[in-house]
């Protein structure tokens, strides 16, 4: 049997034949030049635009809205013989709103005036219904006017100012916007005051003796010019002279409290409408606030402090004088330094039983009604 065996042929390639300097001829049809320029051209432009709208959608994430859709702003202004300012004042705030494009209302407090502020203000809230007032039979003062203020005020949002327009409206929708972003009140601060020289400088020591005593630096307490949400106020109690306090006494209940540096402009109208008693009786309610904040539910850790360090202090005199007698042989009865420090003991045991009564009053009229609860899930 024969095999016949296939032969294959396989085509060689003829070498491609080169010009006498050995460099190969490429075609300009097979490698065009205009590609690689288009492809730099396109993709360039997509990697420098990518950062841009990062950083711009950081920038919306960070900045919070002025107003949610929900929220009512409410002015409280209380006021003295003010009647000059209303009619610029009403204005100002009508142009703020305005611009806002929020619900809002304005709750004049008259404190008692002897003008006409309340027929002016009357006859402003005839050409606006947003604009109320509240008129008292007599002058109770500024804390009392801003309790009743704040009871009325239906608004989510509260701003209470003065009348006198040395505050500026045009701060509130940046106030709000503070508001908006996690705090529960602002205080503003008249960084650049236009007051006399004397109410400049006593305010000064004034802020920094409040400061110390109850633990938050603010460089202006007594601001008219505040913005709060409802909750604050709701558990607040302003009676006296309190209202200088409001910021101190949100920052002791729990609150988140900040400064703003607000404008302030110099009185155009009228006086100022407080004297010099208020520097005496703002000392004593600055010691009614630190104190029943602090130790209104622990007495004995105040009365009791006291009592020790006084009759330790009695002690250690009296140990002075008996080492003197058996060291020194000294008479202890014409010492009057002896009188001091038995005097010294009595009134710290006195202290001690002081605050171990307040202490039982506390226990048996304790409640939790002043507790607040931020939240609860």
């Amino acid at each position: 049997m024969t095999h016949i065996r296939k032969r294959y042929y396989h085509k060689k390639k003829k070498p491609t034949e080169l010009p006498a300097n050995d460099q190969p001829v490429v075609s300009s049809t097979v490698i065009p030049n205009p590609v690689p320029a288009v492809t730099t051209q396109t993709v360039k432009p997509v990697q420098e635009r990518r950062p841009v709208v990062k950083e711009i959608r950081k920038e919306t994430q960070l900045q919070p809205r002025v107003m949610h859709s929900n929220q009512t702003i409410s002015v409280i202004i209380p006021l003295l013989n003010e009647e000059e300012s209303l009619n610029e004042l009403t204005l100002s705030l009508e142009k703020v709103f305005a611009q806002m494009k929020c619900n809002y209302e304005v709750i004049f407090v008259d404190d008692g005036s002897t003008d006409k502020s309340f027929l002016k203000i009357r006859e402003i809230s005839r050409r606006n219904n947003k604009i109320h007032c509240i008129k008292l039979r007599r002058n109770y003062g500024k804390s009392a006017a801003l309790s009743k203020g704040f009871r009325a005020a239906k608004g989510s949002i509260i701003i209470t100012m003065d009348a006198d327009l040395q505050d500026d409206p045009s701060e509130i929708p940046e106030m709000v916007k503070i508001l908006n972003s996690g705090f529960d009140l602002v205080s503003g601060w008249k960084k650049v005051r236009y007051d006399p020289f004397i109410k400049k400088h006593t305010s000064k020591l004034f802020n920094f003796v409040t400061s110390k005593l109850s633990g938050i630096k603010l460089h202006d307490f007594n601001c008219g010019l505040k913005a709060y949400k409802k909750e604050v106020i709701r558990s607040l109690r302003i009676y006296g002279e309190m209202h200088r306090y409001i910021p101190a006494l949100a920052f002791m209940s729990g609150f988140k409290v900040t400064e703003k540096p607000v404008k302030h402009h110099a009185r155009k109208y009228g006086v100022t409408k407080f004297g010099a008693s208020r520097f005496v009786n703002g000392f004593l309610d600055l010691l009614t606030v630190v104190f029943t904040n602090k130790y209104i539910k622990r007495p004995l850790h105040f009365f009791g402090s006291l009592g020790i360090i006084t009759s330790l202090m009695g002690f250690v005199v009296t140990l002075y004088l008996a080492l003197l007698k058996f060291i020194e042989n000294k008479p202890l009865s014409d010492r009057p330094l002896f009188l001091v420090g038995i005097f010294l003991i009595i009134v710290g045991v006195q202290f001690l039983s002081l605050g171990l009564i307040a202490e039982m009053i506390t226990k048996s009229n304790i409640k939790d009604d002043d507790i607040l609860v931020e939240q609860t899930f």
